[in-house]
C-alpha cells in the first residue's frame, strides 16, 4: 500500500533519529551528500524503502570488493553552475572544482560500466553520472592543477604574458641601475625595489626629497623614508601595468567563455552532482552499517488480518540501540507473535524500558530510510505510515506544563493522528498523577488503541496493566530484569513475562529491618505474593535454560572450530602425500 504522508519530525526527534543521521553524515565525502544524509526521512512506500535497502546492501558488497570506490574530489558545484547559467563568470579555482567533480563522476561511472550487472540498484544511479562531453578537456587545457589560467589557454594570452615578462625585465633592469648608480645610491634608505599602489618604487631618504626627479607614492610611518617612482621609469611602469591589465582582461574573457559553456549544460551538471550525492549517500549508508555491524531488515507490508489485528509484524532479534556503546549495549529480542500487536513493558527505573521503546522506533525508522539495522539477520518489521512517540517530558518546560499535563497533551495529539498503519510508543503511560487515576487512565488509553487496531508498545509501572495485558487478546506482557544480587538492572528484555515487584527484596538487601519488611509483606494480598513467588521460579528456570543454551552454543562453536582445523590438517596431509608420491615417482624414473 502506498502512503503519501511523511513522518512527523517531532516524533522522529523524540526517538533520536536525527542523531543517527548526524553519524551517517560523518561517513559522506562532500557537502551535497552530507545534506542528503541530514535530510534523510523514512519513506512510507514499500517499494521505495526496499529499493533504498537494496542500494545499501549493494554498496556494502561493492566496498567489500573494491574498498577504493569513492566520489573523492567531488564538490557541490551547483551554486557555481547556477551562476554560470545566469551569465556569471567563474574563477579558475571554481572551474577546477567543476573539473575534479566531473572527473570523479566519470571514474565512478566507468566502475559501473564494468560491474553494473552485479549492482543494478546502484547502476541506475550511475546512469546519470557521465558528464557532458568536452567540458573536462576544455578546463584541462585552460586551468592548471594549481587553479591558475595557463599560457596555453589562448595564443593571445601567451603573447601578452611574453610581453609582460619583457616589460618587467626592462623595468627591473632600469631600477636596478638606479640602485647601483654611485650618485643615487647614498640617497636611498636601502638598496631594494618594492611596490606601492601596484607600481614599483625605491626607498628615498626624506632629507633627499627633490634630489631625484620622481613621483612620491608613500612614506614610512616615521616619515624618514619616501617611496618614490623615478620619472625615468614611469613609462616602463605604465607599459608593465597596461600589459598586466591586458592579461587580466584576456584571462577574464577565457573564463567567461568556459563559464558560458558550463551554463549551457547547467541541467546536466546539476543532475551529475545529484547522482554523485545519491551514490555517496549509499556508500555512507554502507560504511555506517559496517560500523554498527548492521544487517538488511526484511520489510513487510501490512497483512489483511480481519478486524482483530492491524496486520503489522515486529520480529527483531538481538536488536541493539545504535547510539549506545556497542561494547556494553545489551541486545533485545522484540518478537511479537502473529496475534499480538500491543506490548506492555514493566520493570525497574533505568532498567531499559525507555531504551527498548526507542530501539524499536529507531529500527522502524532506519529500515524505512534505507539504513541497515543493528540486529540479527532475519529480523522483520512492517512498514509503518507514521511513528508516534511520547517519551520523557520534553514539552513540559517550554510549555510550562506539569509532567502529567505534557504527557497527556502529547498523547491527545497522537490519538488524533494515529491509525491502523501507525506505530505508537508510550513511555510511563499515566505517570505523574494519582496512582489509582493514572492506572485507570493508562488502561483506558491502551484499550482505545486496541479498539482502533493501532500497533503499540507501552512502558509502565502500574501492576494493573500487567493483569490487563495477561487477560486481553492482542496484548502481551514484557519485562526488563533486575539483579537482586548486584541491585542493578540487567537491561535484558523478556517478552511474555511481566516484571516482578522487587521493592521488598531490594529494601531487605539494603538493610531495612526485617520486622519492617515483614510488616510490609503482611499488607500485600496473599495471591499477589504467590504470583511473585511463581514469577521468581519462572525467571529462575528461564535463566537456567538460557545458561544451558549459551553453554551449548559455545560448545557448538568450539566443535565447529575444531572441525575446521581438522579439515585444514587433512587438506595439508593430502597435499603432503601428493608431494611424496610425486617425489617417489621422479626418483623411480631416474
Amino acid at each position: 500500500m502506498v502512503h503519501s504522508q511523511e513522518m512527523d519530525e517531532k516524533y522522529l526527534k523524540t526517538i533520536e533519529f536525527p542523531k543517527i543521521l548526524e553519524r551517517l553524515a560523518g561517513f559522506t565525502s562532500f557537502s551535497a551528500s552530507a545534506d542528503l544524509a541530514h535530510s534523510l526521512k523514512p519513506v512510507v512506500d514499500l517499494d521505495e524503502a526496499r529499493l533504498r535497502q537494496k542500494r545499501t546492501t549493494e554498496a556494502r558488497l561493492l566496498l567489500d570488493l573494491s574498498a577504493d570506490v569513492t566520489v573523492g574530489g567531488s564538490h557541490d558545484i551547483r551554486p557555481q553552475v547556477d551562476l554560470a547559467a545566469h551569465g556569471g563568470v567563474l574563477s579558475a579555482a571554481e572551474l577546477l572544482d567543476v573539473k575534479t567533480t566531473l572527473v570523479a563522476a566519470r571514474s565512478l561511472g566507468r566502475v559501473f560500466e564494468r560491474q553494473g550487472i552485479q549492482f543494478p540498484a546502484l547502476a541506475e544511479i550511475a546512469l546519470r553520472l557521465p558528464p557532458p562531453g568536452g567540458i573536462v578537456d576544455a578546463i584541462s587545457r585552460t586551468v592548471s592543477e594549481r587553479g591558475e589560467v595557463m599560457d596555453s589557454a589562448s595564443q593571445k594570452l601567451a603573447n601578452i604574458r611574453g610581453q609582460v615578462k619583457v616589460a618587467y625585465d626592462r623595468l627591473m633592469g632600469k631600477l636596478q641601475r638606479l640602485l647601483n648608480d654611485p650618485k643615487t645610491a647614498p640617497m636611498l634608505q636601502e638598496g631594494v625595489i618594492t611596490q606601492r599602489s601596484g607600481r614599483y618604487v625605491i626607498p628615498l631618504r626624506a632629507e633627499f626629497k627633490g634630489k631625484i626627479r620622481s613621483i612620491i607614492h608613500d612614506q614610512s610611518s616615521s616619515g624618514a623614508t619616501l617611496f618614490v617612482e623615478p620619472i625615468a621609469v614611469v613609462d616602463l611602469n605604465n607599459e608593465w601595468r597596461e600589459l598586466q591589465l591586458a592579461e587580466r582582461d584576456e584571462e577574464r574573457r577565457i573564463l567567461a567563455e568556459l563559464s558560458r559553456e558550463i551554463g549551457l549544460h547547467a541541467a546536466e551538471l546539476q543532475a551529475v552532482v545529484a547522482a554523485l550525492a545519491e551514490m555517496d549517500l549509499a556508500l555512507a549508508c554502507a560504511k555506517y552499517a559496517d560500523e554498527i555491524h548492521a544487517v538488511e531488515p526484511v520489510l513487510l507490508p501490512f497483512r489483511n488480518s480481519g478486524d482483530k489485528h492491524p496486520g503489522s509484524a515486529i520480529r527483531l532479534y538481538h536488536a541493539r540501540h545504535p547510539l549506545l556503546d556497542p561494547a556494553t549495549v545489551v541486545p533485545i529480542d522484540m518478537v511479537l507473535e502473529d496475534d499480538v500487536y500491543s506490548l506492555v513493558i514493566t520493570g525497574p527505573n533505568t532498567g531499559g524500558k525507555t531504551v527498548s521503546l526507542k530501539t524499536v522506533g529507531l529500527m522502524a525508522a532506519m529500515a524505512q530510510a534505507g539504513l541497515h539495522i543493528p540486529a540479527q539477520s532475519g529480523s522483520e518489521i512492517s512498514l509503518f505510515k507514521t511513528i508516534y512517540a511520547d517519551i520523557g517530558d520534553e514539552q513540559s518546560i517550554e510549555q510550562s506544563l506539569s509532567t502529567f499535563s505534557a504527557h497527556i497533551t502529547n498523547i491527545i495529539r497522537i490519538l488524533r493522528r494515529a491509525d491502523r498503519f501507525s506505530l505508537v510508543l508510550l513511555d510511563e503511560l499515566g505517570a505523574g498523577t494519582d496512582p489509582q487515576e493514572g492506572a485507570a487512565l493508562a488502561r483506558a488509553i491502551l484499550s482505545h488503541l486496541l479498539e482502533r487496531r493501532i500497533t503499540n508498545l507501552v512502558a509502565t509501572h502500574y501492576p494493573e496493566l500487567k493483569t490487563f495485558a495477561h487477560s486481553t487478546p492482542g496484548v502481551v506482557n514484557a519485562s526488563v530484569e533486575f539483579d537482586l544480587k548486584t541491585l542493578r538492572p540487567t537491561y535484558h528484555l523478556t517478552v511474555g513475562l511481566p516484571g516482578r515487584s522487587n521493592a521488598l527484596a531490594i529494601a531487605a538487601r539494603l538493610g531495612l529491618p526485617a520486622e519492617i519488611v515483614d510488616a510490609a509483606r503482611s499488607e500485600i494480598a496473599p495471591d499477589e505474593l504467590r504470583a511473585d513467588d511463581l514469577l521468581d521460579e519462572i525467571y529462575h528456570q528461564r535463566d537456567l535454560a538460557r545458561r544451558a543454551r549459551d553453554q551449548a552454543d559455545k560448545l557448538l562453536a568450539d566443535a565447529e572450530k575444531k572441525n575446521a582445523r581438522l579439515a585444514d590438517r587433512l587438506d595439508n596431509i593430502d597435499e603432503e602425500r601428493q608431494k611424496l608420491l610425486e617425489q617417489a615417482r621422479r626418483e623411480a624414473e631416474e
